[in-house]
């Protein structure tokens, strides 16, 4: 798994660098065929955005989420991908036992 991170007006830290890779290794848990990742951090005049695109097997997947602190951008940000990756397994394992 590949993890790109970029920040837009924002100077990328090694604390946020590894913060992001530590909440990115939940997600692969969770679904094993993901490919690359790519994260862009920016903070907005009243908040701090995250946003992220998931380059899975059969998918794209993508979510931005807002919160006053980078890192609880971080954190609704991956609990939303975590969301959409595990509907996607259901979906794809439904599909190939015919359910």
């Amino acid at each position: 798994m590949q993890i790109n991170i970029s920040g837009h007006h924002l100077e990328i830290t090694d604390a946020l660098r590894t913060y992001v890779g530590d909440k990115f290794s939940r997600l692969e848990r969770h679904f094993d065929q993901i490919t690359s990742i790519q994260v862009i951090l920016s903070p907005e005049p009243k908040s701090h955005k995250a946003e992220s695109t998931i380059h899975i097997s059969g998918a794209d997947v993508f979510a931005t989420a807002e919160a006053d602190d980078m890192y609880a951008a971080i954190d609704k940000l991956t609990d939303k991908l975590d969301r959409q990756i595990l509907k996607h397994k259901e979906k794809a394992v439904s599909h190939k036992h015919g359910h």
